[in-house]
């Protein structure tokens, strides 16, 4: 049986529903209500026990006397307490479904279904942490609900530490700090780190003084969680051996609204300099290639055994095969999800556990491997993904035109 503590994290569903019965008509739902075990009702309709029925529809709003209408029609289920609305030991809902065309609404339900709520998600977390009221935000901060998958692919939990490499405004520290994770993150962006320059909303020309990443967990309640966040190159490790991260969740540039950079020369010439503290190092192109194998990398080496990497591949879609998605022999592929971004483009949310301890020999693994050619091609997804849009403008030019041509 599914309960409160199962739903206590989920962000996609709505409920969860013990069915009872479902038909598609009132009188094939009756039916399918009367065949209903009667001893697996009968802990929920004795005489001690109150209860209230709900009526939810889907693509139609029903008027409060067709709802009265539906509730009288379930009469002959075998309910011996009291109604109570306000506070019932037992809360039944009846769905309708009536499609999902809103210009073509059926007079009858597709569908409906009755039974006994269990318990909702938690998709008010999408609205309560919404990007459009946070205090601090940037072009490529993450959805809030997506924010929140991430956190659960990654399994994050009271007391973790959880690290993001790319972290931008944050905005994946924050449902980790939701739930009882200790949070920090690093990013190359010294502006984005600080909070300062220009501004990404509308009608605001420059950051105000008190947006930061701290900011935000404190809007929050969260400040408590937030460790700090560093001006850093990922291509670089800054962090001592052993140290061990339970989570890595992150969402790399694609170079598409935020470019792919990396401290050092145009020439990729390994030297090292002595930088002075307001020195800012030339910067050059940082290939998705070498971004996921060295985040892979870092994972495996910082990672607890058992913890997690989430974090999203971007991919031409004519071209993907699960081939494309990089490996490393410390982690393991748990799950892979697409988020259709347009026809020809989509990005994979990736998930891998950690279950092997890494060693030095791991750190090139991704060399001997056959296919570390095809992770090449996720180098060229800025040129495939502006050719598709390149495209599209001039198919619906050519269009605009054809239509243009026939009214003359």
């Amino acid at each position: 049986m599914v309960g409160n503590s199962t739903v206590s994290r989920t962000i996609l569903e709505r409920s969860i529903f013990e069915l009872w019965g479902h038909g598609k008509s009132t009188a094939e739902l009756k039916k399918s209500l009367m065949s209903y075990p009667q001893e697996q009702m009968d802990p929920y309709v004795q005489q001690d026990s109150t209860y209230k029925i709900n009526i939810h529809t889907f693509n139609k709003t029903l008027t409060q006397i067709e709802k009265v209408s539906r509730i009288d029609d379930l009469a002959f289920l075998p309910f011996k307490g009291k109604v109570n609305l306000r506070n019932a030991d037992h809360i039944f809902c009846l769905l309708e479904d009536y499609g999902l065309d809103p210009n073509n609404i059926p007079q009858q339900p597709l569908d409906v279904f009755f039974g006994r709520w269990i318990a909702d998600g938690q998709r008010d977390l999408i609205n309560s942490y919404s990007v459009k009221k946070r205090h601090f935000i940037g072009n490529t901060s993450m959805d809030a609900c997506l924010a929140f998958i991430m956190a659960n692919h990654a399994r994050v939990k009271d007391h973790d530490i959880v690290y993001d490499p790319f972290v931008g405004t944050g905005g994946l520290l924050i449902p980790s700090a939701h739930f009882g994770a200790y949070v920090c993150g690093m990013d190359i962006d010294y502006n984005t780190v600080h909070g300062i320059g220009k501004a990404s909303r509308k009608n605001q020309k420059w950051r105000g003084p008190d947006e930061n990443i701290r900011a935000n967990l404190r809007q929050y309640g969260l400040e408590k969680y937030y460790l700090d966040v560093f001006v850093s190159d990922a291509s670089k490790s800054i962090w001592r051996k052993g140290m061990q991260f339970d989570a890595i969740i992150t969402d790399p540039p694609y170079g598409i609204r935020e470019a792919t950079r990396k401290t050092g020369s145009q020439k990729e010439i390994l030297k090292t300099e002595a930088c002075m503290d307001n020195h800012i190092p030339v910067s050059s192109n940082y290939h998705l290639s070498d971004i996921f194998s060295d985040l892979l990398n870092f994972s495996a080496e910082y990672l607890k055994r058992g913890g997690r990497l989430v974090y999203w591949l971007p991919v031409y879609r004519p071209e993907y095969t699960e081939e494309v998605i990089p490996r490393h022999p410390c982690l393991k592929l748990i799950s892979n999800c697409e988020q259709m971004l347009s026809s020809h483009t989509s990005r994979r949310l990736i998930a891998m556990e950690k279950v092997k301890e890494f060693e030095d020999e791991d750190q090139y693994a991704h060399l001997l491997d056959y296919k570390y050619q095809q992770y090449k091609g996720h180098n060229s997804f800025r040129e495939k993904y502006f050719s598709g849009v390149t495209k599209r403008i001039a198919r619906d030019e050519k269009a605009n035109q054809t239509h243009a041509n026939e009214e003359h």
